[in-house]
Order: structure tokens, then C-alpha cells, then sequence
């Protein structure tokens, strides 16, 4: 050290034992270099050494904390599962909305229609229904699900006795389990009970009123596609019945069936009464110029005469003038007549258009029908499925044994930044 110490300092020190009091007089002098401190053995620290693991309080305490919160639990849950709970059985059925349309050629050769097309909203009703209080309240009218389903050596898994209305709602979602493809339309059903008897029966159940909802569907919906047609054919049929009714009135009031053939009758009539007028005439003249003026014949000829001109003006009053306005006058009964007949005649075309109508829309509608198509029928289990006893206690065990863990590490983690 004094050798090194003597090679940094240029300035002469003396030699001999006066050197390390020169030293001590030097307080200021520079630290050894880093290097020469790791040369050295004494500047190196010592390493220190674990001593033996001992058991702490902190160490039972989670180990008993792991039997209560996890070892004991899952105990419980697997001797309530192997030893208290009843075997359950499932059946199995599926089922989907199918829609037909029978389609005319012209449709077929145009491909505007499709065959055998299923309805998705319908699947969607009909899945609602299923899961809804009305499926629920009368498959209990059918089958007493309280009664069916009540198991009181099995509260866990059972109904219990004098359940209400929320609660068997609640349990029907635990044992009726639904399995629905949107994009295929396709409903499968899984339904447990105690008994493969009973479990058969409340899929049948299901599937009877899943197939009357269907079919009031399709009531509902060709009532819909009838009803503006079959009420335009009402007030069709009504207008013929006013039409013809009309008719009738006028010819009970006038005596006449039909005023243009009775008009054509008096036209004839009035021609002969101008072709006996213009014979009067004539032989009226042929007497003036032969016989004498105060001749009976003249007299005779001349009364002819008027009479049938008054006749003929008669009945040309008939036939329409200012003063004859009348029942009596042809012109208007003709007016009249041919007026309810032009109404008499709309309104039977109307009728026959209205029904025309009607029955293309029931056509329509019978070729539009929905049923429920059954691929896979309500199934009698031979095996208990359920409860899935290891599949239950793993999961339990497991969520147990992570909720443990989380709460150790949140301790530990919560001791560390103490």
C-alpha cells in the first residue's frame, strides 16, 4: 500500500520508518481504485445463508382454511350427490316450422317462389312459446308438474311442495333445456325428469301444444289473407242486394217489366195511330170534294180525324213533355229504369270480381300452410343421465379450489406491502 500510495504522489517523501507518518500527516489522500478493492479479500461481503424452513401460524392457518373452504365443500357435494340425489331421465325430440307453398307453373318457370321454405319467425314465436308461462300453465293442467317433480328426499334437485307459479317457471328452465339453430330453424328439446315415463310425457306434451300454436298460427294467418277479400265480397254482395231490390221497387210501382219494351210497344202504336191519322186525312179530302159541305160523312170524317189526333198527342205526351212529368212520363221511367239497371249491372260485376277475389285469396291461403315437422320423436330413456355426478364435483371442487387460491394470493400480496 505505501508503494502504491507513493507511485501516485510525484512529490519526494523520505525513506524509512518516517514513511507511515507521513501517511497519517496526509488525511486527504485519494481512495483506493476499485479494482484494487476487489483484489483485496477483507472488502468482499460474506453471502448469507437461508437458515432451515420453520412452520409458521400463517402456514396452519391456510392449511386450515384450505379444509374449510375447499376439501370439506367438495366432501359435502360428493356425498350429496352420490348418496341423496335421485337419478334423473331425459328424453330428447326435435322438431321445426315448415312452410309449403304449392306454386303455380308460371312462378316455377319464372323462380320467383321456393318449395318446402322454412319460417324463421314462426320457429322464433314458436321458441318464445316454449319457454313461456302459457306452454307451462298447460302442460301443468295436463300432467300436475307439481306433483310430478315434487322429490322431497332431493330439495336440491326437486320442486318443492306447493311451489308457485314463479317458482315452477323458474325449475321448468332447469329440466325443459332448449337447443335452437337459427340459421337451419331446428328445435331440440331435452327434458329430465325422476321417471322416463314422465319425462316421455311432458316432451309429448310440448310437442301437442307446440303444434296447436303452429296450426292457430296458420289460422291466424289465412284469416289475415281472406279478410280484405271476404269483406270486399260483403259489401259487393250488398250492393247487388240494393241494386236489385231497387229494381224490384220499380216495377212494383210502375206495372212495368221492362219500360224500353213497353216503350217500343207504345212507339208502335203511335206509328199505327199516325198511319190511321193520315188515312182519316185522306178520306176526309176525298169526302170534301165529292160530297156537300153539310154532308153527315164530313162530320164524320172531320171527328175521326180529331179523335185520333188526340190520341196521338196523348201519347206523345207520354213519352216526355214540360207539362206530363209525371209517373206516366216514358222519358223518365226509361231515365229510371236504365239507371238501376246500369247499377244493377256494376254492382254484378263487382260481385263477381269480389268473388273472384275471395277465392284466389283462399286459394292463396290453403297453399300457404304451416306445420310442425317431427324429425326426432319424444325418446324413452333406459339409463339415468343425470344428475352428472363427476362433472358436478370436478366443477365445484375446481371453482372452490380457485376461489382458495386468489384469496392466498390477495393475502400474501397484501402482506408484502406491509
Amino acid at each position: 500500500m505505501s508503494q502504491t500510495s507513493a507511485a501516485d504522489n510525484p512529490s519526494p517523501m523520505p525513506a524509512g520508518p518516517a514513511a507511515p507518518d507521513a501517511a497519517q500527516q496526509q488525511p486527504n489522500l485519494p481512495p483506493a481504485s476499485d479494482k484494487n478493492r476487489r483484489a483485496t479479500p477483507q472488502s468482499q461481503p460474506r453471502p448469507k445463508i437461508a437458515g432451515p424452513a420453520r412452520r409458521r401460524r400463517r402456514h396452519t392457518g391456510l392449511a386450515v382454511f384450505f379444509i374449510l373452504w375447499v376439501l370439506l365443500p367438495a366432501a359435502s357435494t360428493g356425498s350429496y350427490l352420490y348418496t341423496v340425489s335421485v337419478d334423473q331421465y331425459a328424453s330428447y325430440v326435435g322438431f321445426a316450422v315448415r312452410k309449403e307453398e304449392t306454386t303455380s307453373a308460371v312462378e316455377v318457370l319464372g323462380g320467383i317462389a321456393d318449395l318446402g321454405s322454412s319460417s324463421s319467425s314462426d320457429t322464433d314465436i314458436l321458441y318464445k312459446f316454449i319457454k313461456g308461462r302459457q306452454m307451462i300453465r298447460n302442460v301443468d293442467a295436463q300432467l300436475d308438474l307439481r306433483d310430478l317433480y315434487n322429490m322431497p328426499s332431493d330439495p336440491l334437485f326437486g320442486l318443492a311442495e306447493g311451489a308457485s307459479q314463479e317458482e315452477l317457471e323458474r325449475y321448468w328452465d332447469r329440466v325443459v333445456q332448449i337447443f335452437y339453430d337459427r340459421n337451419t330453424g331446428l328445435i331440440e328439446l331435452r327434458v329430465n325428469a325422476f321417471r322416463p315415463e314422465d319425462a316421455q310425457n311432458v316432451a309429448r306434451a310440448i310437442v301437442a301444444e307446440s303444434t296447436r300454436m303452429i296450426n292457430d298460427l296458420s289460422a291466424i294467418a289465412r284469416e289475415d289473407t281472406t279478410r280484405y277479400a271476404r269483406d270486399e265480397l260483403d259489401r259487393a254482395l250488398g250492393r247487388l242486394k240494393q241494386a236489385r231490390q231497387a229494381l224490384t221497387t220499380f216495377r212494383a210501382r210502375t206495372q212495368i217489366i221492362d219500360p224500353q219494351a213497353d216503350a217500343q210497344g207504345r212507339m208502335s202504336l203511335l206509328t199505327s195511330l199516325q198511319g190511321q191519322l193520315a188515312s182519316a186525312l185522306i178520306d176526309l179530302d176525298l169526302l170534301r170534294r165529292t160530297a156537300r159541305e153539310n154532308d153527315p160523312r164530313i162530320t164524320q170524317g172531320e171527328r175521326r180525324v180529331e179523335v185520333i189526333q188526340i190520341r196521338i198527342d196523348a201519347e206523345r205526351n207520354r213519352f216526355g213533355s214540360e207539362q206530363n212529368a209525371g209517373d206516366d212520363n216514358y222519358s223518365k221511367l226509361v231515365g229510371d229504369f236504365e239507371a238501376l239497371a246500369v247499377d244493377q249491372e256494376f254492382a254484378e260485376k263487382s260481385y263477381l270480381s269480389a268473388l273472384a277475389n275471395y277465392d284466389a285469396a283462399t286459394a292463396e291461403a290453403q297453399r300457404q300452410s304451416r306445420y310442425l315437422a317431427t324429425y326426432i320423436p319424444p325418446t324413452l330413456a333406459e339409463d339415468a343421465e343425470y344428475p352428472q355426478r363427476i362433472l358436478l364435483l370436478l366443477m365445484v371442487t375446481g371453482g372452490l379450489l380457485l376461489s382458495w387460491a386468489i384469496t392466498v394470493l390477495i393475502y400474501y400480496s397484501v402482506r408484502d406491502r406491509r
